[in-house]
Formats: C-alpha cells, sequence, structure tokens
C-alpha cells in the first residue's frame, strides 16, 4: 500500500518537473541621494523628488484583478550607511485608521499599515519584510520558504531601524531608514528582489506591487520585482554589536516551602558579520526571563502539543534549523536546549545556557549554511548531566526556489571527572537528515520529501523518520496529500516526534467559487481526511472531516465541519487528560472507538473595534459525550491598547465508572501602549486542568532601538471551581524580575 502512494506522488512530481519560467519581470531603479535625508514624516529633500515611483498597486483583496483605487507612492534611495525608503499613501474616504496599539509587531488583516518586503539574495526564499503603521509603529520580521504560507512570516525577530510617520489631510507619509547592517546581502550585487504593500480598512482592500494572486500570501516570493541598484553595493565594513545585559530577580517557592531566594545575573549577546551575508551570534549566560509566556491550550490529545520559539537569540535564519521534516517530525527543536528531564521524577527541569555560538546566512546565492553549539550546565540534585549541543545545516538552491537540504543534530554528555569532550564514548543522541523542497510553476506545484536516520549507543533499530507531501494550488482548487512513516525507536533527544512507529497519509483538499457578490467574497467545500497504522496492530486511526468555509467581503469567516473519527488505543487514557495525581479511570488500552462531532465558527469583520471569534462543538467523543465552546473577545482603544477574553470550555461525560470532567480554559488580556516605547502587559491564564491561576505581568521601556529595561512579575495559584473560596487562591510560586539590556554597536 505504502509503494503504491509512494508511486503515485512520484508521479505527481514529474507533472511539475519543468518549471515555469517568471516572465519578463517588473523592476525600479533604487540610486544614491543626492542629498542627506531626514527621517521625519515629510519628503521634502531633492532625493525624492528625483527618485523613481512606484504607484501601480494592484488589489489583492478582495479582488485581484484591477489597479487599487488607492494612490500609494513607494520611492527608494541609498547613501553609505542606509537604504531608505519614503511612503506617500493617500485616502479615498475621510475617516480615522485602523491601528491595534502602540505596540512593535502588530499584525492583523483588518489593521492599516504600508509594508515593504526585501528579498536580498533573489532566491524566491527568504526574505526580510519592514512595516508601519498609521499611527508609526514598526513591525519587522522574517520571511521563510518563499512565504507559501502565513506562518512563514516570523514577526518575533528583532532588529535595529528607524522611522517616522505623519498623518495630514487626506492621505499619511512614512519613511524608513534601514542600516546596511541590519540587512545581510551579498556585497558587489547589482540587484535584489523587492515588494511594495499597502493594507487600507477603510476600502477594505489589500494592495501590492508587483501583482500578486490572491489565493496567494500577499507577500508570497515568487511575485516580486527588480530592485536595480545604480552600483555595486559595497561591503557595509565593520559590523559587530554587542548586547549585554543584567538582571536581578526574587523568587518564592510555596509549594515546596523553600524559602525565598535572590540573585543577580549578568550577560549578553554578540553579533558578528563574518561577511555582508554571513552572521555569527554569541552568547554568554543567557536569560530569556522576559519572553512573554506561551499561551495556554487545553490538550485533550494524547501526544505533546507543540509550542513556538520565541528567544531572540534562535530566531535569524531560523528556518535553516527548525523546519526540516513535518511539524510532527522535527530532527532539531530548539526549546529542547535549556530544558531537561529529571530522571527521578521525569518532569522536566531547566538547566542553564552556559554559553553558545550560531552562524548562519547565505555564502552566495545558491547556498546557505548554518552552525549551531551550546553547554548546558550540570544540574547535581537532579543528577542532570552537561550537555552540548551541536547542529550543522546547509541547503543549495535548484532551480527557482526549489533546495535540498542536509542536517547534523547531537546532543552529547559531558564526563563528571575531566569535562573533556569526545565524540564517543558517553551518551549520546544523534539525527542526520536530508530534505528537498519542491516549488513549481510559481507555487502550483510544492512539497517535500525527506529522511532522517538517528543514531544512538544502544542502536536498536527502526530509528529513522521519512516522509513526502504534494501540494497543489489554484484560484479554485488546493489538494494535499501528505505520507510519513516514523519509526518505533525514533526519539530525537533535541526533537519535536510527539508520536513514534506508525504510518500516516493524509489526503486534503479545497474548492473555492469566487461570486460577483457584494457580500460574500469566495465559499466552497473542503474535505481532510487521515490514516495511521503500524506493522503489528494495523489500522489504528483514521478521521474524515468534510466541511464547508465563506469568506465574507468584510473579512468575516464562516466555517462549518463535521468530524468521523476511529481511534485504537495502544496505551491506556484517560480522554479528560486529567493530571496524574487525579487517578482518575483509563479506557483500557486494545480498545477501539468510532465517534463523530460537528462545530462551527465564526470569526468577525477584523476591522471594527470590537471582535469576535466563535465556536462550537458537540457529539460523541470516545464512549461519551463532548461538548466545547470557545470564544474570543477583542476591544481596541485605539491607539493605546487592547482588551482581550480567550474562553474556552470542554464538558466530557463518560460512563461510569470512567472520570467526566468539565474542563475551563480562561484568558483574559490587558495590553496598553502608553507610548511607542512604553509598553505594559497584563496576562491571566486559568487552566482547571491543573487547577492553576497564572499571572504574567510585563513593563517594557524601550529607551533606545532595541534596547529596554523589562520588569516581570509572575505568579501561580491554587484554584478549583469545587472547593471553598478560602481554599482557593493559595499560592505555589511567585517571582519578579529586573532586567536591563542594551543594544551597542561598535
Amino acid at each position: 500500500m505504502m509503494r503504491a502512494y509512494v508511486v503515485a506522488l512520484l508521479g505527481c512530481l514529474a507533472v511539475g518537473a519543468v518549471a515555469q519560467p517568471k516572465g519578463q519581470p517588473e523592476s525600479v531603479h533604487i540610486r544614491r541621494a543626492l542629498d542627506p535625508i531626514r527621517i521625519d514624516g515629510v519628503v521634502d529633500e531633492v532625493t525624492w523628488k528625483e527618485a523613481e515611483v512606484r504607484s501601480e498597486l494592484m488589489q489583492q483583496f478582495p479582488y485581484d484583478t484591477s489597479r487599487s483605487p488607492l494612490r500609494t507612492e513607494f520611492r527608494a534611495a541609498y547613501d553609505e550607511a542606509f537604504v531608505y525608503f519614503s511612503i506617500v499613501a493617500y485616502d479615498n474616504k475621510p475617516g480615522g485608521y485602523a491601528v491595534s496599539s502602540l505596540r512593535r509587531d502588530f499584525r492583523g488583516p483588518g489593521l492599516d499599515g504600508v509594508a515593504v518586503i526585501l528579498d536580498t539574495f533573489e532566491d524566491v526564499t527568504n526574505a526580510f519584510f519592514f512595516g508601519l503603521s498609521p499611527a508609526g509603529v514598526q513591525r519587522e520580521g522574517l520571511i521563510s520558504n518563499g512565504y507559501i504560507a502565513g506562518e512563514n512570516l516570523d514577526l518575533s525577530w528583532d532588529n535595529k531601524w528607524y522611522s517616522a510617520v505623519r498623518q495630514y489631510e487626506g492621505y499619511y507619509v512614512a519613511e524608513m531608514a534601514i542600516p546596511f547592517t541590519t540587512l545581510r546581502f551579498k556585497a558587489g550585487s547589482t540587484q535584489w528582489n523587492v515588494k511594495y504593500y499597502r493594507q487600507d480598512s477603510k476600502e477594505n482592500e489589500r494592495a501590492v506591487w508587483p501583482w500578486t494572486p490572491r489565493f496567494f500570501e500577499v507577500g508570497n516570493l515568487n511575485y516580486t520585482a527588480d530592485l536595480i541598484w545604480d552600483e555595486p553595493l559595497r561591503n557595509p565594513g565593520s559590523n559587530v554589536s554587542l548586547i549585554p545585559y543584567v538582571a536581578g530577580n526574587a523568587s518564592k517557592d510555596f509549594l515546596n516551602n523553600k524559602p525565598s531566594t535572590s540573585k543577580v545575573t549578568a550577560g549578553g549577546d554578540a553579533k558578528v558579520a563574518v561577511t555582508s551575508s554571513l552572521n555569527l551570534d554569541l552568547t554568554v549566560n543567557p536569560d530569556f526571563s522576559q519572553v512573554e509566556v506561551d499561551r495556554q491550550v487545553t490538550n485533550l490529545e494524547r501526544f505533546e502539543i507543540f509550542f513556538p520559539e520565541r528567544r531572540q537569540f534562535f530566531l535569524e535564519n531560523a528556518d535553516l534549523f527548525l523546519s526540516y521534516g513535518h511539524p510532527n517530525a522535527r530532527p532539531f527543536f530548539s526549546r529542547r536546549i535549556g530544558v531537561a528531564r529529571d530522571p527521578n521524577t521525569g518532569q522536566n527541569v531547566q538547566n542553564q545556557i552556559l554559553y553558545g555560538a550560531r552562524l548562519s546566512g547565505n555564502v552566495n546565492k545558491n547556498y546557505r549554511i548554518g552552525f549551531l553549539n551550546m553547554q548546558t550546565a550540570e544540574i547535581p540534585e537532579s543528577k542532570v548531566p552537561s550537555y552540548n549541543y551541536t547542529v550543522a545545516t546547509g541547503q543549495r538552491r535548484l532551480g527557482t526556489n526549489s533546495n535540498l537540504r542536509a542536517i547534523f543534530v547531537n546532543r552529547q554528555t559531558f564526563t563528571n571527572d575531566s569535562g573533556d569532550f569526545r565524540l564517543e564514548g558517553y551518551q549520546y543522541n544523534r539525527v542526520l537528515g536530508a530534505d528537498y523542497n519542491y516549488n513549481f510553476k510559481n507555487n502550483r506545484y510544492t512539497g517535500t520529501l525527506f529522511y532522517h536516520k538517528q543514531f544512538t549507543p544502544e542502536s536498536p533499530g527502526e530509528e529513522y523518520a521519512q516522509g513526502a507531501s504534494f501540494v497543489y494550488n489554484t484560484q479554485a482548487i488546493t489538494f494535499n496529500f501528505y505520507q510519513q512513516a516514523i519509526g518505533k525507536n525514533y526519539n530525537p533527544a533535541v526533537g519535536f516526534v510527539p508520536r513514534a512507529g506508525y504510518k500516516r497519509i493524509s489526503p486534503s483538499g479545497a474548492y473555492r467559487w469566487f461570486p460577483s457578490n457584494s457580500r460574500i467574497n469566495n465559499h466552497g467545500p473542503l474535505f481532510d481526511a487521515s490514516y495511521i497504522w503500524d506493522d503489528v496492530y494495523g489500522l489504528s486511526d483514521y478521521q474524515y472531516v468534510p466541511g464547508y468555509s465563506v469568506v465574507f467581503q468584510s473579512q468575516a469567516i464562516l466555517n462549518l465541519q463535521a468530524q468521523h473519527t476511529y481511534t485504537f488505543l495502544l496505551f491506556p487514557f484517560d480522554p479528560t487528560n486529567s493530571p496524574p495525581e487525579d487517578n482518575a479511570m483509563k479506557l483500557p488500552a486494545f480498545t477501539d472507538y468510532t465517534y463523530t462531532n460537528a462545530s462551527v465558527n465564526f470569526q468577525s469583520d477584523p476591522r471594527k473595534l470590537f471582535t469576535v471569534n466563535l465556536g462550537a462543538l458537540y457529539g460523541s467523543y470516545f464512549n461519551g459525550m463532548r461538548s466545547n465552546l470557545t470564544a474570543s473577545l477583542n476591544y481596541r482603544f485605539q491607539p493605546f491598547g487592547v482588551v482581550s477574553l480567550d474562553a474556552n470550555f470542554n464538558r466530557i461525560t463518560m460512563p461510569a465508572p470512567y472520570t467526566s470532567a468539565d474542563i475551563y480554559l480562561i484568558s483574559p488580556r490587558l495590553d496598553l501602549t502608553l507610548t511607542r516605547t512604553v509598553f505594559f502587559t497584563t496576562f491571566v491564564q486559568y487552566n482547571s486542568q491543573y487547577e492553576n491561576m497564572n499571572i504574567n505581568t510585563r513593563l517594557q521601556w524601550r529607551f533606545k532601538p532595541v534596547s529596554d529595561l523589562f520588569i516581570v512579575y509572575t505568579d501561580n495559584y491554587f484554584y478549583a471551581f469545587d472547593q471553598q473560596p478560602t481554599e482557593n487562591f493559595t499560592p505555589k510560586n511567585r517571582a519578579i524580575v529586573v532586567k536591563l539590556t542594551y543594544w551597542l554597536n561598535l
């Protein structure tokens, strides 16, 4: 069966094996500045008057067949230190702008803003994203994988650049000054790829230059223009940045009745441009206490849930390290670094990262490389050894934007005596793998082939992961096919593999109609299915998910869906996923269940000040019933912040003697931006599964570009609905951190 699917997949690949030429590209010339440019939102310099203008933006939503009715003028220039962009964005309708807040890295389909995308290596794979809101709020990010999907834009990346926005009657002006030292490019190059983008809430449109089909992401790199320089780019010269920090924290562990502790730590990062396109990141005693806490989710699955990386040190060129394999079979997951499992309790514990180095970037247009090495501290009381983590990766571009990649991952223990490192002789866990990512005919045919092999001292066999995918995408039709096989002993210590020992195929697809309708933009059926089996028990899981989706012209979305599921349990499982200490009765291993439910989800017009995302589900669940209600309520009080409430309720009713449960997850949040440099966030999360209430409060003052003062307060309390009020709000642990970071260019 598996062989037949692989043959069929290879046949699909052969259909798209000849890449479609990009065609005659559009272009814009960028010239050296004629006079000094002031970043003040006033375009009165001679440079801007003489610069080439691009204003012929095309709509990308709600339609992609006509010019934007709004005039937006983009200009570009440069000098020895900066590349500059000015944008004059005119309005056709009176009224204010949709601005989420003054917080950096805003994101949302209904917000106003302009952006510039720079593919500095013309590899149609990776790019830099710089955007501004009409309120002057910056956002910058890294684009990977050609921006095929929304998650290929990572706004967590932070770097130094300068901007100003000024509003006038009937238009606003935005100016950007991006240091060449912030970018990665090849010295001597005379051409980049560029894309200009504007989002306007009053016209309810996304507009872009050059034209990009509306069924792709607006930043898709297959549709870019040539940015032609009037002379070859020079190496920007010495580019070294130091980012030291000092932090003080105090904490109290109430659960274990330990005394309060306090300490002061110091460390820092350095960024060294080895070449204009290759960057070396160094870190000593890093501290990530200011990183925002993860949003909790109700986990009713049998397996681990993925949480994305948020730490700045790991973000630049992250796709070189983190995107191998499949979301459920990653050979390297950087969040494993700094976390170890306590062999005494089986619980995860944090172990300090002592130091690390990370080299990444482009060698030239066709080759990218990455190397990471980090060392963590020993935890004697938990018998957790000192670990060394090493990752080496390389990528070769093939054709327009396909690539062949290889990765090596190693976690190695140190000895407890001399601390010497040896390649063999001590406990190790290694993975060696290769991926082929293909992209033909401007994203019409995309997919992946991969094979990864794990090496351990025990070598029990079946330590491998293999997969292949095929995606066909047009305006009307989307079809996906995925095949995967994970060996029963594949368990990369630094990877993310929530389940092993199975084979899987997953076909899915959708059809869209685009009617000439004043209310509906597109609608159509969708379907998703999966089949999971192994060589011992045969079929263990399957699921059919038919549905229907409606996207309105207002950008509101309505989804209807049904799920028919079969599960054969290979180990005992509690469908309520209660904590182990609850001793809940579990469904026995080697029993099977077939269950069906239906759900509806509605997302309102994102341009409104008040927005909602509502969902409901009802149906059978294993041998019981499940009801689910979800709500996300958000109110923007422009431009100073957002008040939101996320709530998730599950009622799981099981026959005796199994456990029934009402599970609540409630998360109110207050996000205040007092100015463009002072941010205050309070985030409360109550999770009834673990009878825990978490409070995270963070004050950030950005007193200089990428230089911050953080004050972070966290508190965890016991809370249960079935307890007396006097027994609730018993503290578990509490901590306060004050951290100062400073970005210093040498």
